[in-house]
């Protein structure tokens, strides 16, 4: 294999990985965001405060412990996921999941709540005017799937815990770059960190343009 093609190879690996994890975050984390924003209940400011408590769980904790679960002699061993990328992809949605939720939450909590009751005075019913207030929060929820990937592309400890940094199977750019610098190859190191960074710029790019698009469809 050559170095292009590794190199082509890992980043293809790095978007799959980081993509499905911030994918899977987004289906479990946007509607709980939405019940914590838009619901009022007991307990509800309680389990915010959870959520904003694990947005800053270090990777490598989160990365041991998800080892421990994953290997042989733990609980989900028998799964064999240790050592693969649905492995990682597993641990990069748990790592990104409090940032979605916490996001998506303070997002809606946000808003004006003069919008939600203009939208009620005016006849809406309830579901109506919740989404009155979700078409303002398009922005911020765009934002959340954004960090999300971001933190999920560029973090190290779970991918390198999780995968083991197995060439071809679960290497990805944050590994590859901790592996070069190890081996005194700080050119090619600074080389993956820039791909990476162009990555992050890229993805965050088109979701600024989709935001757009879709803050024009809702107001149209």
């Amino acid at each position: 294999m050559t170095v292009e093609s590794d190199l082509l190879q890992i980043t293809l690996q790095s978007l799959f990985i980081s993509g499905s994890a911030a994918l899977f975050a987004s289906v479990i984390g946007l509607p709980v965001g939405l019940v914590l924003g838009l619901k009022r209940f007991r307990g509800r400011h309680a389990i915010i405060g959870v959520f904003n408590s694990l947005l800053g769980i270090p990777t490598v904790a989160l990365g041991l412990l998800l080892y421990l679960v994953f290997s042989n002699a733990g609980p989900l061993g028998f799964l064999h996921m240790l050592y693969t990328p649905i492995g990682i992809i597993v641990g990069q949605t748990i790592l990104v999941l409090p940032i979605m939720i916490s996001v998506t939450t303070e997002t809606l909590l946000g808003v004006d709540e003069s919008i939600r009751n203009l939208a009620l005075t005016m006849g809406a019913d309830e579901q109506a005017a919740a989404f009155s207030v979700v078409r303002e929060s398009v922005g911020g929820l765009l934002l959340a799937i954004s960090a999300s990937f971001s933190r999920a592309i560029a973090e190290l400890g779970v991918a390198l815990m999780i995968g083991g940094n197995i060439r071809g199977i679960t290497r990805v750019l944050t590994t590859s770059i901790a592996l070069e610098t190890t081996r005194g190859e700080i050119a090619l190191g600074l080389g993956l960190t820039v791909i990476l960074i162009v990555l992050i710029l890229i993805v965050n790019a088109g979701l600024n343009i989709l935001k757009r698009r879709v803050q024009w469809w809702l107001w149209e």
